[in-house]
C-alpha cells in the first residue's frame, strides 16, 4: 500500500514519494523558547510523531529535524520582564518543551539544531542571497530579502503580493518595497549581537529555518511541517530565501490545525493558554497524547474538559483491555497492524478512522473475554497494541512509568484498601456491607471483578 498525505502546496492528497528510495528526510518547526508549552503548542509535536512513527513502521529511514528559535524579539522582552539574561529565558523555556515532549512520548528528533548554534550558515545564506541580487543591505546593519525577485513567492499562501502589508515593524525607509522581510536585523543597545559583513546584529525570525534545514538536511528535501498559523509569512518566507539561493528546499508542506479554546486560537495573548504541565496535574501524559492525537491533524480541536474526560474515559477502557489480555495470556500482548488501521494511516494519517478499528477490534477482544477465547483475544489485543504504538499511547510503554509510578500507583493503593474492607465485610458474612462498598466504588468509575484469583479492578469512566 502507498502513503498518500495532503501537500498545503498543491492543495491535494498524493502518493508519498521520497527523493531517495526508503528514506525520508523531515524538517519541522519547532519552539520558540519564550514560555512554557501549551497544548497548542505540543499538538504540533504530537501530529508530526504519530507521521515520524507511520513512516518507520513501513519501512523508511526516517531524519527527523526540530529546531530551536533561542533568539527573538518575544525572548528579548521576556528577559526584561522576568529580569534575566535572554539565554537563561532560552535555556528555561527549552527545558519546559523538552520535559512537556517527553511527558507525552513524543520521540527525540535526530537533530535538534539552536538558531543560535548555526549564525556561520545564516552569514553564509544571506552572502549568496546578496550576491545573486535577491537581498540588499542598506548600510544600518539590517539585510532584506527582495520578495519581488522571486515569481513564486505567495505560492504556498495563495495571496497577492500587492495585498500584503508591510512585512515587519522594521523602519521602513530602509527598505525598497515595504513588502521586504529582514534576514538580519542591525544591532540595537543592549541587544545581543553578532558580527557579520554588514554589520552587527541577529537573524530575523525566518533565515534560521533556511539555513538549518539546509545545513542537516540538503538543498532539497522531503516534508517540511509545522503550525496552520506558521504558512504565512514563516514558511512563505522559508520559501522564498532558499528558492532564491538555488535550493529546491521542501517538496511536500503538512500543516497541523490548531487547538481552539471558546472558538479561538490557543495563545498566552488570548488569555487561555493551557500548559502542559497544568493539564498532566489532571490527566496522565498518555491520556493528555491520546486526546490531542484523536482528530485528524488538519482538523481544529475545540479544546474541554469535558472531551478532554470523554476521550480519557474511552482510552482507559481499551488500556483496560489489554491489561485483562496480558492477565489472561500470561504474558503482555504481541504487537501487530490490522489492515483497516493500515489503510486509515494511509489516508493522510486519518486517525479517527484508525480510532474506530480500534473501537471493532475492542468489542471483538471483550467478546472473546467472554468466551474465554485466548486466540482471538491474543489476536486483538495484539493488533490494538499495534495501534497503539504507531500512536504513541502503548500503555506498556516505559516512557509512561512516571505516570504508572504516581498518579495510578496512588489509585491502586486506595482501591487496594477499599477492596481489603469489602474483603473483611465479605469475611464476616455482611454481604450488605460488601455489595455498598462495590457499588460506592462504582459510583467513581471503577469496575470490581471476583475472580478466582480474587478481586480486580478497573477503570470504566
Amino acid at each position: 500500500m502507498t502513503i498518500n498525505l495532503y501537500n498545503t502546496l498543491t492543495r491535494e492528497v498524493s502518493e508519498f514519494v521520497p527523493l531517495l528510495p526508503g528514506k525520508a528526510s523531515i524538517y519541522l518547526c519547532g519552539a520558540t523558547v519564550q514560555g512554557a508549552p501549551h497544548i497548542g503548542h505540543i499538538r504540533s509535536g504530537v501530529n508530526f510523531d504519530i507521521l515520524r512513527r507511520w513512516l518507520t513502521h513501513e519501512g523508511f529511514d526516517v531524519t527527523f529535524i526540530r529546531n530551536v528559535t533561542d533568539i527573538d524579539d518575544k525572548i528579548l522582552h521576556k528577559a526584561v520582564h522576568e529580569n534575566i539574561p535572554w539565554w537563561a529565558v532560552a535555556m528555561k523555556y527549552e527545558q519546559a518543551f523538552t520535559w512537556a515532549y517527553q511527558r507525552l512520548n513524543v520521540l527525540s528528533p535526530t537533530y535538534e539544531p539552536r538558531a543560535t548554534g548555526h549564525i556561520t550558515q545564516m552569514v553564509e545564506l544571506m552572502q549568496i542571497l546578496i550576491d545573486n541580487g535577491s537581498a540588499y543591505a542598506p548600510g544600518n546593519g539590517d539585510v532584506y530579502l527582495s520578495v519581488r525577485s522571486l515569481k513564486s513567492y505567495l505560492t504556498l499562501s495563495n495571496q497577492k503580493l500587492d495585498d500584503l502589508q508591510s512585512a515587519d515593524d522594521s523602519e521602513e525607509t530602509f527598505k525598497k518595497d515595504p513588502r521586504d522581510f529582514a534576514l538580519w536585523k542591525g544591532a540595537k543597545p543592549g541587544d545581543p549581537s553578532w558580527p557579520t559583513p554588514w554589520g552587527p546584529g541577529r537573524p530575523g525570525w525566518h533565515l534560521e529555518c533556511s539555513a538549518m534545514a539546509h545545513a542537516y538536511l540538503g538543498a532539497e528535501f522531503d516534508i517540511h511541517g509545522g503550525g496552520l498559523d506558521l504558512i504565512f509569512p514563516h514558511h512563505e518566507n522559508e520559501i522564498a530565501q532558499s528558492q532564491s539561493a538555488g535550493w529546491g528546499f521542501a517538496k511536500v508542506w503538512m500543516h497541523n490545525a490548531w487547538v481552539t479554546a471558546s472558538g479561538e486560537k490557543m495563545s498566552k495573548s488570548l488569555g487561555n493558554s493551557l500548559l502542559v504541565s497544568e493539564i498532566v496535574q489532571k490527566v496522565r501524559g498518555i491520556e493528555l497524547r491520546w486526546y490531542l492525537g484523536s482528530a485528524h491533524y488538519r482538523s481544529m480541536m475545540e479544546f474541554s474538559f469535558e472531551a478532554l474526560e470523554e476521550t480519557v474515559v474511552n482510552f482507559r477502557r481499551i488500556e483496560g483491555f489489554l491489561f485483562r489480555a496480558e492477565e489472561l495470556l500470561g504474558a503482555q500482548p504481541g504487537s501487530d497492524i490490522s489492515p483497516a488501521f493500515a489503510a486509515a494511516m494511509n489516508d493522510d494519517l486519518a486517525v479517527p478512522a484508525g480510532l474506530a478499528e480500534i473501537s471493532e477490534l475492542l468489542r471483538q477482544g471483550n467478546t472473546a473475554v467472554t468466551a474465554n477465547d485466548l486466540a482471538m483475544i491474543a489476536s486483538t489485543a495484539a493488533q490494538i497494541r499495534g495501534a497503539l504504538q504507531i500512536l504513541g499511547c502503548d500503555p506498556f510503554d516505559p516512557a509512561f512509568a512516571v505516570d504508572e509510578s504516581s498518579s495510578h500507583s496512588a489509585m491502586d493503593g486506595l482501591v487496594s484498601l477499599a477492596l481489603a474492607q469489602r474483603e473483611a465485610a465479605r469475611a464476616r458474612k455482611d454481604f450488605a456491607a460488601a455489595d455498598a462498598i462495590r457499588d460506592q466504588i462504582l459510583e467513581l468509575g471503577i469496575l470490581i471483578e471476583d475472580t478466582p484469583s480474587g478481586p480486580r479492578w478497573t477503570l470504566v469512566r
